[in-house]
Order: C-alpha cells, then structure tokens, then sequence
C-alpha cells in the first residue's frame, strides 16, 4: 500500500508530529517511510558516508546539517551507497547536490535545497541522538512517512 501522508493524518492525527513544510522532494521514490536513524553534522558529511553503507532495509536516515545552504551533504555517489544497502529514504535539513542522477534512483530523498559544493571530511559529527528542525524533534527509532504532501512522525509504525 502507497503511503499517504494526508491518509495517515486522518486516521492517526493524534499519533503524529508534522515537520514543517520546508522540504523538496529530489529522490526518484516520492513516497518513503520507516524507522529513523539520526545523524547531527555541519557542512562534513563523514558521518553520512559511514551510515549509507550498513544495512538499511525499513529505515529512514534523518540527517541535521543545521539548515546549511552553502555545503552539500548528500551526492549521487553516497546516494547510490544508500540504495546498495536498502535504505528507504534520506531527510537533509540542508543541502544536496546531483540532483538529476539521485531522481533517477530508487531512494527517497528530501532536503532543503541544492548546491554544488561538497563537505569537508573531517570526521565531525553525532550519530543516533535526538534531532530538531521544522517544528519537530526526531527521535531514532521513531517512525518518518514522507511523501509529496509532507514529512509526518510517529512513535510506532503507522498503517
């Protein structure tokens, strides 16, 4: 069954948090969903390179790069790693780039917006720790549908 975002919120408005509605929708899968796992960085995305290559079959990497505009976190090749390993989808609070080869690919994926630059590696950042933007806070193991309408949360899976 697709997932609807607008279809959840009916059937579970008071099991859900909204994210606020800031994010574009960049993946080739428009609509995406699973459990969370958490990353905090700024402008150095070692630490979403490290997590595209584990295993990621029914999860959603949420990632806090702070709402930079002036670096991007994500690239067709980290995102072809996540596809390789299952991931259902990635959120970027900040910056991708590449973004006609990661719409041709089979992954999910959010962000604020788009730019040419790449990270630093200098190996900064946290992992699976409670993260906050739009309004909402994600919590690894916490759930994230997303889909054209927008980016929901929830405690336990939805159907």
């Amino acid at each position: 069954m697709p997932i609807s975002t607008p279809d959840l919120c009916d059937a579970h408005g008071d099991e859900v948090r909204v994210v606020e509605p800031m994010f574009v929708n960049y993946g080739g899968r428009e609509r995406f969903g699973g459990k969370i796992v958490t990353i905090k960085c700024f402008e150095d995305n070692s630490l979403v390179r490290e997590l595209v290559t584990e295993p990621g079959q029914g999860k959603v990497l949420v990632v806090d790069a702070g709402g930079s505009m002036r670096r991007a976190c994500l690239g067709d090749m980290l995102a072809e790693k996540a596809v390789a390993n299952g991931w259902e989808g990635i959120v970027m609070y900040g910056c991708i780039r590449d973004v006609d080869e990661i719409s041709a690919l089979d992954l999910g994926v959010q962000a604020l917006g788009t730019h040419p630059m790449k990270t630093e590696k200098k190996g900064v950042g946290e992992r699976d720790l409670a993260v906050t933007f739009g309004g909402a806070t994600f919590h690894p193991g916490e759930y994230l549908y997303a889909d054209n309408n927008g980016i929901i949360i929830a405690d336990k899976p939805l159907t």
